[in-house]
């Protein structure tokens, strides 16, 4: 595991922005954390990092949003309405195993849906530091999103 403390929404960006290079279709990065921690700022910057141009909203009420116009497609998720376990009727696995990015926000919902790889990224607030402030956890699973973050990406310059 490795973490980066950001003090700005930019440097959140930075990061998703300087993660999107390296990632291939059928990743899967997790968002977890409180409201407001910056998982949908994060996700802008994977997005622009993507090529993505459009703007990215949170997929709160859609659960799902979907950008076609970057290097790779990516799918934005929101799992926090889905607490009743209702993931697998989305067709999450058609998601996970398809041509694109996969983000999905409060993972914790959809637990049971989720492939043995993926980057889990968790947020957490520091309040006593500054409204902005907040310590990012890169929790890879799997050689392909180790690597990344051991050798392709070197989140401390951010």
């Amino acid at each position: 595991m490795k973490a980066i403390t950001v003090n700005t929404p930019e440097a959140t960006m930075a990061l998703g922005k300087a993660l999107a290079p390296f990632l291939s279709p059928e990743d899967l990065i997790l968002l977890d954390g409180d409201l407001g921690a910056g998982k949908t700022t994060f996700t802008k910057g994977l997005a622009a990092g993507l090529g993505i141009k459009c703007n990215v909203k949170s997929p709160t009420f859609t659960i799902i949003r979907e950008y076609q116009d970057g290097r790779l497609p990516l799918y934005h998720m929101d799992a926090y309405r889905l607490d009743d376990g209702s993931g697998d009727e989305l067709g999450l696995d058609e998601y996970f195993n398809g041509d694109g990015v996969n983000v999905v926000e409060w993972s914790k919902f959809v637990e049971d849906e989720l492939p043995d790889n993926y980057l889990r990224i968790i947020f957490k607030r520091n309040d006593d530091q500054g409204d902005n402030s907040r310590t990012l956890t890169f929790d890879p699973h799997g050689a392909h999103f180790q690597k990344i973050l051991s050798e392709s990406i070197d989140l401390d310059d951010k």
